[in-house]
């Protein structure tokens, strides 16, 4: 799964922020529901013009996104 297939930025979407092709449903949207434990089927339900490919490419996303930054987290020293 590369989530670049599913994943696009442009700034007259959603003000730039990271949506799936095709859609105006944003990644953070997929991914703040799955947080939440809806289930794919329910989220695929919820927003029918997602393909299946969404979920796992939402995923993808957020996993890169955490390899690429350094969050500073409550009591580290982390800057």
């Amino acid at each position: 799964m590369n989530w670049r297939d599913h994943v696009t930025v442009s700034p007259a979407v959603c003000h730039g922020a990271p949506c799936f092709k095709g859609t105006r449903v944003m990644v953070s949207v997929v991914l703040d529901n799955l947080a939440a434990g809806r289930s794919a089927q329910h989220i695929l339900r919820d927003y029918p013009s997602l393909a299946p490919e969404a979920i796992p490419a939402a995923i993808d996303y957020a996993a890169e996104l955490a390899r690429e930054r350094i969050v500073g987290m409550p009591g580290s020293h982390a800057a």
